[in-house]
């Protein structure tokens, strides 16, 4: 279906004929939104992404907007898809207002009462058509059956659609049903803020959650304050008052609402942008017969190790989760290793030992000494297991068992309070591509319903105290250089006593 049949007037011209008889102002920033509108979606025919500070009268233009489209093709079939089907009502009354009212779309008006209900109608057209004009829609709305050439998706992504992983994979999932409601031809319209780091209002940016949802949408952006810092509408939305509004809300909420950057829009407890991320790997060595571990050029003087086990599958309940922390002379702490243990379906190997040889491996590769245990639940029976596959592979790491009584919310502030203020949590890279920054970036200390269990195993690496083995003795030194005896790399000072024959006559 073509989008335009008869373009006697631009949207602009449209848009401004109503102000005019409304009495209002035609603020620059709804010509710009006009304009891009008129250009990218029906001229070039790309489908868009409109994304506006609050109160910015985005939704306003774009009921202005459907309007137009059917004073230009009265056969036009709009779809308005909300997250509240309340709210789509709303778009789609504000619609039928401006047709009843406008100087150039009375034309539109039908005979028949029917034809013109709150959440549908349908205007005077050449075409027998099944679907309506308009039609109102919420997210959770069957929609199967529907036809459009036109839809128009305003504020579908709210906190009660994102605010955990399977909310926004059930969003995506539900928004990419509306390729098979879209006529040939058609183009969708997007409009909205972010309320998520993993905002599906992304067109380029590549995250550990998902691709880009909107991939190779034409993009209008508008902040509430330029580069320069003036606002994009002085009148109503001064700079003074801007800043009054930045304090009461939060540089959270602010930026995402106000200033476009896809943020954690329930303001999460942990703040992300305190962590430092790195690239360095371990590095072994050995001199004067004793061992030496550095991430970099930095010596790590300790490391935490904590296993956090489950039986839980991927889709259900919490993951097994080991993570390693590091320590240096600075001051600082490392996250370099973590791994989320999954047992392969093919039955091979029970749950229980398939993991004990993935810690086991862990361990290994990270030169760890002793590995904490969490042995609430299925834990239990874990430590003598790991022990034994422990001795089989000739591995001399200290099994500890550690039974969590304390709050699990007050454990992980406790952990990551002090480290992420002062700055010294670092994150090796390896980490990016885990569950653990979103984890943290959604995590809150009431009503958090989301999964905690990376943050779980870090927490315990953070609270337990560094493990350092004793100095060697002679037997011990003896059996190390003949690969006989566990490394140790902490850097203990180590004591020995000398002969002496010394003759003083």
């Amino acid at each position: 279906m073509t989008m335009m049949k008869n373009e006697t007037y631009s949207l602009c011209e449209f848009i401004w004929i109503w102000y005019y008889t409304q009495n209002l102002p035609f603020p620059r920033h709804h010509g710009k939104i006009a304009a891009w509108l008129e250009k990218t979606i029906t001229k070039e025919r790309q489908n868009g992404l409109l994304m506006a500070f609050r109160s910015s009268g985005k939704s306003t233009v774009a009921g202005l907007f459907c309007c137009w489209l059917l004073f230009c093709n009265p056969d036009l079939r709009i779809l308005i898809l909300a997250a509240d089907f309340e709210l789509a009502k709303k778009m789609v009354r504000n619609i039928k207002r401006i047709i009843e009212k406008h100087p150039l779309t009375a034309f539109l008006i039908p005979k028949n009462k029917d034809q013109w209900a709150s959440d549908r109608f349908t205007v005077n057209r050449t075409s027998e058509l099944r679907d309506p004009s308009v039609l109102a829609r919420g997210l959770g709305a069957n929609i199967t059956g529907s036809r459009a050439d036109m839809i128009i998706c305003d504020d579908v992504e709210v906190p009660k659609t994102c605010d955990t992983v399977g909310k926004r994979a059930e969003l995506r999932t539900k928004l990419s049903e509306l390729d098979f409601v879209l006529a040939p031809g058609g183009n969708i319209l997007y409009i909205g803020t972010p309320h998520t780091f993993y905002t599906i209002y992304e067109t380029k940016r590549k995250s550990e959650e998902n691709p880009p949802f909107l991939e190779n949408y034409q993009t209008l952006r508008i902040p509430v304050l330029n580069k320069y810092g003036e606002s994009a509408w002085a009148e109503r939305f001064p700079v003074g008052k801007i800043k009054k509004m930045r304090e009461r809300a939060g540089e959270n909420k602010f930026s995402a609402q106000m200033m476009l950057v896809p943020v954690n829009y329930t303001g999460g407890r942990l703040n992300v942008d305190d962590l430092i991320f790195y690239d360095e790997e371990l590095s072994y060595s050995e001199a004067n017969t004793f061992p030496l571990l550095k991430i970099g050029d930095k010596k790590m003087l300790s490391v935490s190790c904590w296993w956090d086990p489950s039986f839980g599958k991927k889709e259900k309940g919490d993951l097994s989760v080991i993570a390693c922390v590091f320590s240096s002379d600075d001051g600082l702490y490392r996250l370099h290793d973590m791994e989320f243990i999954t047992c392969p379906e093919n039955g091979e190997t029970d749950n229980a030992s398939y993991q004990v040889m993935k810690v086991a491996e862990f361990c290994r590769r990270n030169h760890i000494p002793a590995v904490h245990i969490e042995t609430n639940g299925i834990g239990k029976f874990l430590p003598g297991i790991l022990r034994k596959e422990l001795k089989k592979q000739n591995l001399h790491i200290a099994v500890l068992e550690e039974n969590s009584k304390s709050n699990k919310e007050q454990r992980i502030i406790d952990a990551f309070d002090a480290p992420l203020a002062a700055g010294a949590l670092y994150i090796h890279k390896r980490i990016i591509s885990t569950p653990f920054l979103n984890q943290l970036r959604e995590w809150t200390p009431v009503g958090y319903k989301g999964k905690d269990d990376a943050l779980d195993a870090v927490a315990g690496c953070l609270l337990a105290e560094p493990v350092r083995m004793p100095s060697f003795t002679t037997e011990c030194l003896y059996k190390r250089q003949n690969k006989q005896c566990a490394e140790s790399w902490q850097g203990e000072g180590h004591s020995f006593i000398a002969e002496s024959n010394f003759n003083f006559n």
